[in-house]
């Protein structure tokens, strides 16, 4: 019987209403399937031909035939190729996220920066991400250039357990009375544990208004958006090059000159594959300045 028709009678029908990547993976393979057998017998049948008449000719279509039988058989594998992993970072349900920050000043436009951060999730009842980083701060009077290294740790993750980054942070900022807008452009080239290595491009415009109370230290209200863009090539699964937003909210309060504590409210959106998803996180940024005593000149 001719594999084509046989191809034909036994696929099945698919049924109104199912759909996924799943049935259509399962349906190609059984066509392919049948299609290899239809190959197989006309490859049989030439064979036993060529039993009664070997001739050139006969060896010829023999080879042909079973080199795309082979071929046949490649292209189920080629159709199954595992589909990246989600982002590490991003985080479920509702998640809690502390950040502890220390800068210490070497001179009035240098110091030096560090930051430690942890992340939960599920109900801030899993700590699935910790962090530092590292750098030098250079500062002019609108400008303001950080180079960074971070070491990053996914807890119990199965596919990436680390990862490093490097970071150039750019922040453009001014004062205007008691606003002060300001914008921080990120560039991180990152190196996934277990996977290729990406760039990534964050920018973050935002503003810092300070509120006219009658205290000596007044609170500051912080508002800023984040936006999450991948121009090549991403290390992890995601709906397109524009991966990720976060919007936050939340007040400043200078406890001591040199030490201040920011409850912030954030919502971070994820672009994955199946579509966008929004977690809802709370977060509290403790900061602490180290400060550089002024050496005092004792006069002649």
């Amino acid at each position: 019987m001719d594999g084509e028709c046989i191809a034909r009678r036994s696929i099945p029908e698919l049924q109104p209403g199912v759909s996924g990547l799943s049935k259509i993976v399962e349906e190609t393979r059984r066509v392919l399937s049948f299609a290899t057998q239809s190959w197989f017998y006309r490859a049989s049948f030439h064979l036993h031909s060529c039993r009664l008449n070997r001739s050139p000719s006969n060896r010829c279509v023999v080879f042909v035939v079973t080199m795309l039988f082979c071929n046949g058989l490649v292209v189920p594998a080629g159709a199954q190729q595992q589909q990246s992993p989600e982002d590490p970072e991003d985080k479920k349900q509702v998640g809690l996220w502390l950040d502890q920050a220390i800068s210490a000043d070497l001179s009035p436009e240098k110091s030096l920066e560090f930051e430690f951060h942890e992340r939960f999730d599920e109900r801030a009842s899993n700590l699935f991400e910790y962090f530092f980083q590292g750098g030098v701060a250079f500062r002019l009077p609108w400008l303001t250039v950080i180079p960074i290294y971070r070491y990053q740790r996914f807890p119990a993750n199965p596919t990436t357990a680390y990862e490093n980054r490097l970071q150039l942070n750019l922040t453009l900022s001014t004062t205007r009375g008691q606003w002060r807008p300001n914008i921080r452009t990120l560039i991180e080239e990152r190196f996934p544990d277990n996977r290729p290595a990406s760039a990534r491009l964050r920018f973050r415009p935002g503003v810092d208004y300070t509120l006219p109370l009658p205290m000596k230290r007044r609170p500051v209200l912080v508002v800023s958006n984040e936006f999450f863009v991948v121009p090549g090539t991403n290390s992890f699964a995601a709906g397109g090059s524009y991966t990720q937003n976060r919007l936050q909210a939340g007040l400043r309060l200078q406890l001591a000159d040199a030490l201040s504590i920011r409850p912030y409210y954030l919502l971070q959106s994820v672009n994955l594959p199946a579509g966008w998803d929004t977690n809802r996180i709370i977060g509290i940024s403790l900061a602490l300045k180290l400060l550089r005593k002024q050496q005092v000149k004792s006069s002649p």
